[in-house]
């Protein structure tokens, strides 16, 4: 039986993922059957929907084995989970995190990769500049219309109480 198979039998079973011998693994299983995750797993460990991840399977940044109807998530896919939910928080776009995500090189330096995720942090960073100055702007606006309003209404309390 495949990794994924004694995974999702094992899984059905309640148990966690066993050691498996290498006879067993297929060539495109992770290095090690126990770092195979359920969908339900995936998303309680990382906060995310279910819907979620689906989602950025969908679009191609996540590519869980599947076993049947029930997939399995590799080291490999958390990894990357991780890195897309980074890149969300950051505000890149699915498309510019998958860009880079897609230039990963398991073996290789990641120049490419490295570079790429430079010039893009570089523009976002720029972007949330222009996004905090124009935030700060909003909030001195609204302090001094605060200020101005809670007068009025301090100027004015006196002759409501007297009338």
């Amino acid at each position: 039986m495949t990794n994924i198979a004694v995974a999702v039998e094992k899984t059905a079973e309640g148990n966690d993922f066993p050691e498996q011998s290498p006879e067993h693994a297929p060539e495109h299983a992770p290095e090690h059957a126990g770092e195979y995750t359920r969908i339900g797993e995936m998303a309680r460990e990382f906060g995310v929907t279910l819907r979620a991840l689906r989602f950025y399977e969908d679009k191609g940044l996540l590519r869980p084995e599947r076993a049947g109807t029930t997939r399995l998530y590799s080291r490999t896919d958390k990894l990357r989970l991780q890195h897309i939910l980074l890149g969300r928080k950051i505000g890149f776009s699915l498309n510019d995190i998958k860009e880079v995500l897609d230039l990963h090189e398991p073996d290789g330096g990641n120049v490419k990769q490295l570079q790429l995720v430079l010039k893009k942090s570089e523009r976002q960073m720029v972007r949330l500049e222009k996004q905090r100055a124009s935030i700060d702007d909003a909030i001195n606006e609204l302090k001094t219309l605060i200020g101005e309003v809670s007068t009025r209404l301090d100027d004015a309390s006196p002759l409501r109480d007297a009338g």
